[in-house]
């Protein structure tokens, strides 16, 4: 009895024990897990390796082709830099004085880059448009093609009313042409895309993105008013000439021109206001260009004032206008060339030509070039009030003294705005 007493432990020890062989093989197991793991990363991060630092790019292709990119990719190799070149007399002067031969191109002068649109391919012909601006003053061309290739351009015609002009250049190296979409169809708020080469030749095929802001935007230059598309897709010097794009890939405008600075009037910064010459209108004078190499228009040899532009109590006590003509042109100036000499005289109000309504020195102009040279047109205005009609022939050729302008000239008894 004493002995079974001897050999049998309390079960509170027996299970005391068991506890701690547990805790000691759980241990015994953790701590090899641990030393694993620790000898794993101390081997991947050695003095030297950076595979903790490594990344790799992805493997997954994004599509993002949009419309934007589907219409420049139809005319980006038609949108050319245009540089402008005029004759260095000095130069040539220097050369033939110690008996060298002249060369051309060393005595030529850049005058001025800026963009073009090449939009045609006739034979061994590639044609260009671009603005009169950018050549006007030039001797010679010179054409960057999209791959970077220079080449040699002659002038085939331009126009200072509208500011076009005509280029043309070997189509050898020509791969695409741009095609003309009607401007009548664009819509405010659409998106348009500008390609050119903003800042020169460095920014080639350059495109911006924005919307049309306006359709008919009336902006007067140094040749007179005129009608424009007015965008705030970035425009900057160089994109002269260039092209104004829809989403189709369609030429819908000729970039013009921006307005840069401060507003006067409110001292407050311009930005995004663009202009582009509507394609309808640039298709039928570049037709024209290459048929004749020049554009004849008619005009009347008058300066003018928009009836807007008069005070109330002038409209009253000088124009002589009833109370219910609000808009029309005020004559100014008559020419002795004329042709409505002797038939229309100053402060008279034309308010109607060639069976177009006349409100102003824009539908003047557009009302006037729907005619041509020696037609006879109806003109209806206001003398001493009263309303007159007469038949008169468009006899007079425009020219650079009968049609420009004078941006800044005071509108006084004296001095006009627009001359047609």
């Amino acid at each position: 009895m004493e002995q079974e007493q001897k050999n049998t432990r309390p079960k509170g020890q027996m299970e005391l024990w068991k506890i701690v062989v547990i805790s000691l093989f759980a241990g015994l197991v953790g701590g090899l897990l641990a030393f694993g793991i620790w000898n794993h990363l101390s081997n991947s991060s050695e003095p030297g390796s950076n595979s903790l630092g490594t990344t790799k790019t992805s493997d997954i292709n994004v599509n993002v082709s949009t419309q934007a990119t589907k219409a420049y990719d139809k005319i980006k190799k038609a949108v050319v830099t245009v540089e402008a070149y005029s004759k260095d007399s000095s130069a040539s002067t220097l050369a033939e004085l110690f008996g060298y031969e002249s060369d051309s191109d060393s005595q030529s002068t850049a005058t001025s880059e800026g963009s073009g649109v090449i939009y045609k391919k006739s034979g061994n012909t590639a044609f260009i448009v671009t603005n009169n601006h950018v050549i006007s003053d030039a001797s010679s061309y010179k054409i960057i093609l999209y791959n970077g290739k220079t080449v040699t351009a002659k002038l085939v015609g331009k126009d200072a009313v509208t500011d076009l002009a005509v280029l043309k250049i070997n189509a050898q190296n020509v791969s695409q042409v741009a095609s003309f979409g009607d401007s009548n169809d664009i819509k405010v708020g659409e998106t348009a895309l500008a390609i050119g080469s903003p800042m020169g030749s460095a920014y080639a095929s350059t495109l911006t993105q924005g919307i049309i802001s306006a359709k008919n935007r009336t902006v007067t230059g140094s040749t007179g008013s005129t009608t424009v598309i007015q965008t705030d897709a970035a425009i900057n010097s160089g994109n002269s000439g260039g092209a104004l794009v829809n989403l189709a890939g369609q030429v819908i405008g000729i970039n013009s021109m921006k307005l840069s600075g401060s507003s006067s009037s409110e001292n407050a910064s311009v930005e995004g206001m663009g202009f582009a010459i509507p394609s309808n209108e640039v298709v039928k004078v570049i037709n024209e260009l290459v048929k004749n190499g020049k554009i004849t228009r008619p005009a009347l040899g008058v300066g003018t004032v928009n009836v807007t532009d008069v005070s109330d109590d002038s409209k009253t006590s000088i124009l002589k206008l009833p109370s219910s003509v609000e808009n029309g042109v005020v004559v100014m100036t008559v020419q002795d060339d004329s042709p409505v000499k002797g038939i229309i005289s100053k402060y008279d109000t034309i308010v109607s030509l060639g069976g177009k309504k006349v409100t102003d020195l824009t539908s003047l102009r557009s009302a006037l070039y729907a005619n041509k040279l020696n037609d006879t047109v109806e003109i209806q205005y206001y003398h001493n009030g009263k309303l007159k009609k007469e038949n008169i022939k468009l006899t007079l050729k425009a020219n650079s003294s009968n049609t420009t302008t004078s941006e800044s000239q005071a509108q006084s008894e004296e001095s006009y705005g627009d001359s047609y």
